[in-house]
């Protein structure tokens, strides 16, 4: 079996989660010893072995959805129904443009064109807002989207809330950066296991594994229980449009 965390992974909340995973593991016999930690996240989610995984809502519904269990759907410390998240839309602290529209010719950070924080949402916000982002720079990470709209690469980025309270806390870069607009709220970030497993003991093990952390981990995961999620609270969400033209290229943690 393996198990893997990759959404919310960074050298911050590395230990957090490593004992939010002790105490799963530990009541669940024959459970991996530790989080699988890099490689591709898709070959993670499609393991036929996978115990617990977290994924991103635009992959589930796009590529997972028939060939993983939904486990359920974290509830974090945010001002948004339980088991829900949104972006936080930002722009450089310079700049003199307060509204989305104002954007609607600017240079958006995408951090991957199957995000649904990083894409689905701010293409979903300017099409409400009557207009489509072009030549977006993709970057591979929230992280890298606010460094590059701090570096004037991009003017414009869709962060996480979970990551972009990170990023508040813990990257300096955030000093020169402002929030223009949230989201509106989606389902957050699901846990999933393989089709062989019983999602509903994987739900109840993790459940009581939230539970049982301190409650400093929990405010450093910005993470407070555990709710239930339907495969359809994902899927009627409506698909973005494919990311336009890509103007530059930059990976980056």
């Amino acid at each position: 079996m393996i198990a893997s965390l990759p959404m919310y992974d960074r050298p911050e909340t590395a230990s957090a989660l490593d004992r939010l995973w002790v105490n799963f593991r530990d009541v669940w016999p024959g459970a991996p010893a530790g989080l699988t930690r890099g490689g591709n996240p898709w070959n993670q989610w499609r393991h036929s072995n996978l115990l617990l995984s977290q994924t991103c809502g635009l992959p589930y519904r796009a590529r997972l959805h028939g060939t993983v269990r939904l486990v359920g759907v974290p509830v974090h410390d945010l001002p948004c129904p339980d088991g829900r998240y949104f972006s936080t839309i930002i722009a450089r602290v310079d700049d003199s443009r307060t509204t989305l529209v104002e954007f609607a010719e600017a240079r958006p950070a995408v951090n991957d064109p199957l995000s649904q924080s990083g894409w689905a949402a701010l293409d979903a916000k300017a099409r409400d807002e009557g207009f489509r982002f072009s030549e977006p720079v993709l970057t591979g990470s929230h992280a890298a989207s606010a460094h590059a709209v701090a570096n004037r690469v991009a003017d414009i980025a869709a962060i996480d809330a979970v990551s972009w309270k990170f990023i508040k806390e813990f990257d300096s870069v955030a000093t020169v950066l402002k929030e223009i607009v949230h989201t509106p709220p989606t389902p957050a970030l699901p846990y999933v296991t393989a089709m062989t497993q019983d999602a509903r003991k994987v739900f109840d093990t993790l459940q009581g594994a939230i539970q049982k952390l301190e409650d400093t981990d929990k405010n450093l995961l910005c993470l407070t229980g555990l709710a239930s999620v339907r495969a359809k609270d994902y899927l009627e969400l409506p698909m973005p449009g494919a990311v336009p033209s890509i103007s530059s290229r930059k990976r980056s943690s």
